[in-house]
C-alpha cells in the first residue's frame, strides 16, 4: 500500500509537470503565433485551465515532499510529545478543509456535467473537463493527508519532515529561501 501511494504522489506530481510543460510550449507557439498572424486567442482559456490543473495536480507532491508553505517556528520549539500533538491538531484542521474543498469541487463539477456547462469562451468545450483536475487534484491532496495524519497518529515522523531533513543532510537549503 506504502508504494500505490507513494507513486500516486509522483504521478500527480508529473501530472503537474507535463502541464507546465504544455503551458511552456502553448505560450510559445502563442508567441510566435502572433508573429505569423495566426490566430492564437484561445491559447489564454487552454493556458487558465493548465495553470490550475499543475497546481492542483502538484499539491499532494508538494506536500509530502515538505515543498508546502508551512509556518514551523512554534513546532520546533515544542518537546517531542506536544510537537506530536500539534502535528495531530495541524493535520486534522487540514483533513477538514480539504475534506470541504474536495466535496464542493466534486459537487460543483457533477452540477457543470449533468447540466451540460460549456466553456463560454474562445474553447467550447464541456467545461466539466478541465474541472476535473480540481477534483482529481483535491482527492489525491486529501488521500495524502489522511495518509499523512493517520502516519503522525501512530507516532510516525511526518513525511513532509524527513524530506527537509534529507535535503538538509545534502547541504540543499534551497527550499528555505
Amino acid at each position: 500500500m506504502r508504494n500505490f501511494l507513494n507513486n500516486l504522489y509522483k504521478f500527480a506530481g508529473f501530472l503537474a509537470a507535463i502541464n507546465v510543460l504544455v503551458i511552456f510550449i502553448l505560450m510559445i507557439y502563442a508567441s510566435v503565433g502572433r508573429g505569423m498572424n495566426l490566430r492564437v486567442s484561445w491559447v489564454n482559456d487552454v493556458v487558465s485551465w493548465l495553470c490550475a490543473a499543475a497546481a492542483f495536480f502538484g499539491m499532494a507532491y508538494s506536500f509530502r515532499n515538505g515543498d508546502f508553505v508551512r509556518v514551523t517556528l512554534l513546532l520546533e520549539k515544542l518537546p517531542k510529545t506536544a510537537r506530536r500533538v500539534f502535528e495531530i491538531i495541524s493535520l486534522s484542521v487540514a483533513l477538514v478543509a480539504i475534506s470541504y474543498l474536495m466535496y464542493w469541487s466534486i459537487l460543483f463539477t457533477y452540477e457543470s456535467w449533468s447540466f451540460k456547462d460549456m466553456a463560454g469562451n474562445m474553447v467550447a468545450i464541456p467545461i466539466w473537463i478541465p474541472q476535473m483536475s480540481l477534483v482529481v487534484g483535491s482527492v489525491i491532496l486529501w488521500i495524502a493527508v489522511l495518509d499523512e495524519c493517520l502516519s503522525v497518529f501512530q507516532g510516525r515522523t511526518p513525511s513532509y519532515i524527513l524530506s527537509v531533513e534529507e535535503r538538509h543532510a545534502r547541504g540543499d537549503f534551497s527550499e528555505d529561501l
